[in-house]
């Protein structure tokens, strides 16, 4: 039998092997959205109707002796930045439940039903992406399913939500500066981040396109490798996603980490967090044998450029919005907006410029080693509301600053693993399991090694 705890794995598993359907397996999910949605708010729109109907043709193509597919009968949700065919692609807003609905589902929520899963519906999210927080001014903020009066993170605070209160196994969102690692992080979950350009963005609602990335949020590291694997793909239609193919990671998860040549990033990643959040770090060094540290070159200047990119692009792409409705935006977004507008031009050009530069360094840094350990968050979830938050003794504002060890890497485009570390109390945090591009492989391996000796582990909210 399967509950709400199941695993992705798990329940593809019990569906192919006939021990349970999809159907039951989507009843199970929807039960528990059902229980505990209304005091955590991870769902926005539950589309039930379609889950059945999906959740019935993979069980009718299993009685007819077809495979149903590696993720068969697997319960998902999308950040309501994806298209879901029949409803309006949200992105966090007010002004886009106006919009027509979309025509078809994004292109990896056609993947992961391919594969056999089952669409249950779209998660909450910031405000067109741009917060750490998961707080939403129009439809509430997305709670932290081990303390319901903190943070779940942001953007993808609903996807965060979903899975660690058991409402699905598994969840897609998007990461520009951390929105797939913060969320992982303070919800205690395993998160991938891939490389830039690895998956299909065609079909969501774009943040800032040159830095975008989607990916899963699950409780294990064989379901990102399973979900991964299955939305893995070119893209025509995404000019990032056109030429890569595929590579997969699941059958190389098990392969374990000897030969590997791992390090923890030192100076910008050894500071500016709390103790706890830095000792998650060094006991996984530990638990993995690490004593090797390495500087990755220029991480503070490396944020500071992905700042001003995000500013710009995310500012840019919204302005006519800002000009015609700037009533309907959430305050703390809009201004954040009305900022990046005055930013001058030749200062994005610069960024993008030191962009390159810095991908070449880290590239160059990646040739001795093939792994870094690094914090993924500077805290644990704040409360909900709380506007500033002290670290190492300086007053910092809390949404700006969530995101002060995940920026520099996905600004490179690197590949990543939130894994939570499985002894951090009384609230979860992650740790960002990094490697060069393209090696998302790599990062699986070490992450499933910390998951197999118990060091890293993921657990159902009560």
């Amino acid at each position: 039998m399967i509950d709400y705890t199941s695993t992705s794995t798990e329940i593809a598993a019990a569906v192919t092997a006939g021990k349970v359907s999809a159907a039951e397996a989507v009843e199970v999910s929807l039960a528990r959205i059902a229980a505990t949605n209304p005091a955590l708010n991870g769902f926005i729109d539950i589309t039930a109707d379609r889950a059945r109907a999906k959740a019935k043709a993979v069980d009718a193509a299993k009685a007819r002796g077809e495979s149903p597919g590696p993720l068969a009968g697997v319960p998902f949700g999308v950040k309501n930045l994806f298209d879901i065919a029949g409803l309006p692609t949200l992105a966090g807003s007010k002004i886009n439940r106006g919009h027509a609905p979309a025509r078809q589902d994004g292109a990896l929520v056609r993947r992961l039903e391919a594969a056999g899963a089952v669409l249950v519906g779209g998660l909450n999210m910031g405000e067109y992406a741009y917060d750490f927080t998961g707080e939403n001014s129009h439809y509430g903020p997305s709670r932290n399913p081990h303390d319901p009066g903190r943070m779940s993170g942001g953007s993808s605070g609903g996807s965060g939500t979903a899975v660690a209160a058991g409402m699905v196994p598994l969840s897609l969102g998007s990461d520009t500066n951390g929105s797939i690692r913060v969320p992982s992080s303070l919800c205690g979950l395993f998160g991938l981040k891939p490389t830039f350009g690895r998956l299909s963005r065609h079909g969501s609602f774009m943040f800032v396109s040159s830095l975008d990335h989607l990916g899963p949020l699950a409780r294990s590291t064989a379901d990102l490798a399973l979900s991964y694997d299955a939305m893995q793909g070119p893209d025509a239609d995404d000019p990032a996603c056109a030429q890569r193919g595929i590579e997969l990671a699941l059958p190389e998860l098990e392969k374990g980490i000897d030969g590997l040549r791992i390090a923890v990033a030192d100076e910008y990643f050894a500071s500016g967090g709390e103790d706890y959040t830095h000792a998650a770090v060094e006991a996984f060094a530990k638990a993995l044998g690490v004593t090797r540290r390495v500087t990755v070159p220029e991480a503070k200047r490396g944020r500071s450029a992905a700042y001003v990119i995000t500013a710009h692009e995310g500012a840019n792409l919204h302005r006519q919005r800002l000009r015609e409705q700037p009533q309907d935006f959430d305050p703390d977004t809009r201004d954040r907006f009305f900022a990046g507008l005055l930013l001058p031009g030749d200062w994005y050009v610069q960024a993008q410029r030191f962009r390159r530069w810095y991908r070449a360094r880290l590239l160059e840094m990646f040739k001795d080693v093939d792994v870094l350990l690094a914090p993924a968050t500077p805290c644990s979830a704040p409360l909900l509301g709380q506007k500033m938050m002290s670290l190492g003794g300086v007053e910092m504002p809390v949404r700006a600053n969530l995101g002060i060890f995940t920026q520099p890497i996905s600004f490179a485009g690197l590949p990543v693993v939130a894994t939570p570390y499985a002894d951090a109390r009384p609230l979860p945090i992650g740790v960002q399991v990094i490697a060069a591009p393209w090696r998302e492989d790599l990062a699986l391996r070490v992450a499933r090694q910390l998951e197999k000796i118990g060091i890293a582990s993921s657990k159902v909210a009560k």
